[in-house]
């Protein structure tokens, strides 16, 4: 074979060394693009199961590509592989580097002294690098004596270049395609920003027992909140919450009967499914602490743990228990509006205690009215303190106190933006803030203690319960009183298929005892069974009973027997 052709075909594999070597960096660059879950942390897998992620994460790949062919990296031609300062014996494409350096003399690098083989090949470098490739090709023809290169020569190589043209040509219709769908999802993405939950709950249900099943009949109710979660660093969460319901709960027979079986989806009422912001609020971590900002609509619940996995739904209400009692403990339904909070944690000892934090939080639900006897520091408010404790993993503790004032007639009222007498848990002896025998409103001041406990044995059960006590000082004569709650539930998570969930709660309703111009001093007991069936990811229908004893705190009243069907779908 002539020296010739030997000279080609020893450059050959320079050129498809080259060739491969942009082809694999183009191809195998990783992707750096991370995003990062706002204050309620999904894990690995729930970010995997994200579309709107995956597409932004495609889309800024693109457009990260596009730009790099824009920069001024002009780059010149090394001659040792040592030149380079990010490439190492170590690495794995070392030898086939330094052969293309040093044997053939046709790979250029950066003018800071860089190879960069670790990120995505641009088409001006592509070309800057075959290019020096073919001029090492055309010297090496040049500078030959011997005779030309044959036709079989030629049409072998004929060959191999038809057959990576084919696979260029591939590779070229993916790029095209995934070029159009990109175009496609900037085009038409919701944003970049704001994602949307939804949840829209149909409930079927009616009550039982003497006159109770009387003065009621079978209902079928809706509640629908559409949350728009936006973050603007990854690690923030701004919810603009939209909200419409016509639900309401029943009449419990009881003089000066309170909310005893009021269920989660009938809280929230916009009267004919009006449509409200129903909540407003931000959450950013600054430093150690997470902070969270309520414009509107801000709850305890919100940013302090409840300690009651499976019953406790952060959306308020369509995956959990049933009622607002089981849900909850009453102490976090203390007040509510807009205001700030904060949690902080206080190390991560070696102890026993292992991980322990401190939540503070400030709500008032006139902080909007600059009226007299109103606004954020002069009108119905209420202050949490509470310490976390955690024993591993297995067991959550928590000691809770808010101190309150309220002159909107119900101790228990959520914030529920000064209506009068609205309140969403216990009897009216517990949440009454005034003279029963008179019936007249009473500003009030309350200091609550609050504990409560999880506990996991295992994945398959859950274990969890509260007990609070209220003090509640009236500014008239006979306006003072104490009231006091507890409950404890069962849940069995996963209970005959992955999703589903089986509880069982049972407690007392916050309730008071020997108050003037109220009749009853029985403890009104709840208790409750559900059964959460998961028919896919986004729907689950949910059964369940409430049995109330004592309605009103008087056994001479009949027992309430509330059955329910409720449907859920989240999107």
């Amino acid at each position: 074979m002539s020296n010739l052709l030997w000279k080609s075909l020893v450059v050959s594999p320079a050129v498809l060394g080259a060739t491969l070597l942009v082809s694999t960096t183009a191809i195998a660059a990783p992707n750096t693009a991370t995003v990062v879950s706002p204050a309620k942390q999904p894990t690995v897998a729930e970010v995997a199961q994200q579309p709107e992620i995956l597409a932004q994460t495609t889309i800024d790949q693109v457009n990260r590509y596009s730009n790099e062919g824009n920069q001024n990296n002009s780059q010149s031609q090394v001659t040792s592989v040592s030149q380079f300062s990010d490439v190492q014996p170590t690495d794995w494409a070392f030898q086939a580097l330094q052969s293309l350096v040093e044997r053939y003399g046709c790979i250029a690098g950066y003018p800071n002294s860089t190879y960069r083989g670790n990120r995505a090949l641009t088409r001006y470098e592509f070309a800057a690098g075959l290019n020096a490739c073919l001029d090492r090709v055309n010297e090496l023809i040049a500078t030959a004596t011997a005779d030309l290169v044959t036709k079989q020569d030629l049409a072998t190589l004929q060959r191999l270049q038809e057959e990576f043209s084919a696979e260029l040509a591939t590779l070229r219709g993916r790029v095209d395609s995934l070029e159009a769908r990109t175009a496609e999802l900037e085009a038409n993405q919701f944003s970049t920003t704001t994602k949307l939950v939804g949840e829209a709950v149909f409930g079927v249900t009616d009550v039982f027992g003497g006159r109770n099943g009387d003065n009621n009949n079978t209902v079928f109710q809706d509640r629908v909140r559409l949350d728009l979660q936006t973050s603007f660093t990854g690690r923030d969460v701004l919810h603009t919450r939209l909200a419409a319901g016509n639900a309401q709960p029943f009449a419990i027979d009881g003089i000066n009967s309170g909310a005893e079986g009021t269920q989660t989806f009938q809280v929230g009422n916009t009267g004919g499914n009006a449509v409200t912001i129903d909540r407003l609020t931000y959450e950013v971590p600054i430093g150690p602490a997470n902070v969270y900002l309520a414009a509107s609509g801000g709850r305890h619940s919100h940013y302090a743990a409840v300690n009651n996995p499976y019953f406790f739904d952060n959306t308020d209400g369509g995956n959990g228990a049933l009622s607002t009692f089981a849900s909850e403990s009453p102490i976090y339904r203390i007040g509510g509006g807009a205001g700030i909070a904060l949690n902080l944690p206080l190390g991560k000892g070696g102890g026993i205690l292992g991980n322990s934090s401190i939540t503070a939080g400030y709500l008032a639900s006139q902080a909007n009215n600059p009226g007299l006897s109103q606004g954020l520091t002069n009108g119905d408010y209420a202050a949490l303190g509470q310490l976390n404790f955690s024993v591993g993993d297995r067991l959550a503790l928590a000691a809770t106190y808010v101190h309150g004032y309220s002159a909107s007639g119900a101790l228990f009222d959520s914030g529920s933006q000064g209506t009068v007498g609205a309140f969403d848990v216990g009897t009216g002896q517990a949440n009454f803030l005034g003279n029963g025998t008179t019936n007249t409103l009473s500003p009030s001041s309350s200091n609550s203690y609050g504990v409560s406990a999880a506990f996991r044995p295992s994945d398959k059960l859950s274990i969890s319960g509260f007990v609070s006590y209220h003090d509640v000082t009236g500014v008239g004569a006979g306006d003072d009183y104490e009231a006091w709650s507890y409950g404890l539930g069962v849940a069995l998570p996963d209970f005959g298929k992955k999703g589903n969930v089986l509880g069982v709660f049972a407690g007392a309703e916050p309730y008071s005892f020997n108050r003037p111009g109220f009749v009853g001093n029985n403890v009104p007991y709840h208790f409750e069974g559900f059964y959460k069936y998961r028919v896919s990811d986004n729907i689950s229908v949910t059964p369940g009973v409430i049995w109330l004893t004592s309605p009103g705190q008087s056994s001479a009243n009949d027992d309430a027997i509330i059955g329910t069907l409720r449907t859920t779908f989240t999107f």
